[in-house]
């Protein structure tokens, strides 16, 4: 009898780890990778020639946890506020809140409560003008851009801001300031999120028209908009990027990398608006995703070559 008793009952360890597992989930922990991925870039290139020590180390440790509860607690919210939207749409219906497995006060409340011990913990173990551009970029992502997505197909441009600022914030982090070095990180993945974006909205234009959000992809029907957007964008963003070697920050290695891998990146774009399928979208998706990572991974390399 004990033994039945033993098999049937629940097992809180599962239960736990289920739970574990759902508020990972809530912090979008690939788009987090990519954010922390940036910080810790901005962090390490601002550091002068010779600091990479313990200090720093762990100085980045706490930049790196910081951010992390910052950008966990903005997704958070960011599905608080979107969860009847997430419900209608086939890539997004399975998230925590709208398939039942959350409730929107618990994820609010640990999307409020991450946000500021994140916050807090930057401005105590690191500095506060990481801090300041950590606070910033969490209110202007979950009350400026999250709201704008459901008015207008702008609200790319706008979230680009805040999404643009992780390498910022690493670079304010190890420097305690901010130069033109940051400013380039900056411009970077701003317009480095424009044509990916792009790509993802077209790849998944029908589900945000069932959603009611007005993207591009939405409202552009044959695609010229995309078209513009995505080509322009990419050529500001090869602009962008070889401007650290032009300004002497980075050396001819990475400038001419960064002309390579730009164009390579352009040619995914143009493959994907000539032929506008979700397949193309698809492709141009992976190749962003490959371009951003390789770009700061030559920025490091030859930041440590020079140093």
């Amino acid at each position: 009898m004990s033994d039945a008793i033993e098999l049937t009952s629940p097992r809180p360890s599962l239960a736990v780890s289920a739970r574990f597992l759902t508020y990972v989930e809530l912090m979008k922990p690939r788009i987090g990778s990519l954010v922390l991925v940036a910080t810790g870039v901005g962090f390490y290139l601002a550091l002068p020639a010779g600091a990479w020590n313990l200090a720093a180390a762990t100085t980045l440790f706490h930049a790196i946890v910081a951010t992390a509860l910052v950008a966990g607690g903005a997704n958070a919210l960011n599905q608080v506020l979107e969860a009847d939207l997430d419900a209608l749409m086939d890539r997004t219906k399975n998230r925590p809140i709208p398939s039942g497995r959350m409730r929107s006060s618990e994820a609010l409340w640990f999307g409020v409560l991450s946000g500021f011990a994140g916050t807090v913990y930057m401005a105590l173990l690191v500095n506060t003008l990481a801090a300041g551009l950590l606070a910033f970029t969490f209110v202007s992502y979950v009350f400026v851009y999250t709201p704008l997505k459901t008015r207008t197909s702008m609200c790319v441009i706008i979230g680009a801001i805040p999404g643009a600022l992780p390498p910022v914030i690493g670079w304010a982090a190890g420097a305690g300031s901010i130069s033109i070095g940051a400013l380039l990180l900056f411009g970077i993945v701003f317009f480095w999120q424009l044509p990916h974006f792009a790509a993802i909205a077209w790849q998944y234009r029908d589900d945000y028209a069932r959603g009611g959000y007005p993207m591009i992809s939405v409202i552009d029907p044959d695609g010229q908009r995309t078209r513009i957007h995505v080509v322009t964008h990419t050529v500001g963003l090869i602009a962008m990027s070889i401007f650290p070697a032009l300004g002497g920050i980075s050396g001819v290695w990475y400038g001419f990398s960064a002309m390579l891998l730009g164009i390579a990146f352009l040619i995914s774009g143009v493959a994907f608006v000539g032929r506008l399928t979700k397949e193309s979208a698809r492709f141009h998706v992976l190749a962003s995703i490959a371009y951003l990572p390789l770009l700061l991974s030559i920025m490091i390399v030859d930041k440590t070559a020079i140093g």
